[in-house]
């Protein structure tokens, strides 16, 4: 599976990776190929048409484009794409609307290693 992880922290980007990469190796999760990271709904839309992830983790609150504006154009391009929504936001219409426009679950920051995991699994039973 290829995953590509969009979040304006790089600090996120980095353990999202470090976690994704540790768990797949472990066979906690099916083998997962990172394509690539964007810290914006623009670098992320840009690396999606290259790399055509089949699942993204998405913050919500990012500079030039939001999460939820990119949710909605990465499922336009692809109906089939998973995302996964992790954020801090605790607007809770906000992940609601993220979730109408596409996007398959919910994480809020911050998590555990094990929470992550599990939201991915989940998101790869679907």
């Amino acid at each position: 599976m290829k995953l590509m992880i969009v979040d304006d922290s790089n600090i996120i980007r980095n353990r999202i990776t470090r976690i994704a990469s540790n768990a797949s190796l472990k066979q906690k999760l099916p083998s997962i190929e990172i394509v690539g990271t964007a810290a914006s709904g623009i670098e992320a839309h840009a690396l999606f048409l290259k790399t055509r992830p089949e699942i993204v983790t998405m913050d919500l609150t990012m500079p030039e484009m939001d999460g939820v504006e990119c949710t909605t154009l990465l499922t336009g391009i692809d109906p089939q794409v998973k995302i996964l929504i992790i954020s801090a936001l605790s607007d809770k219409a906000t992940a609601i609307q993220a979730l109408m426009n596409g996007a398959e679950g919910f994480l809020y920051k911050p998590f555990t290693d094990d929470e992550l995991i599990n939201a991915l699994l989940e998101l790869l039973e679907e």
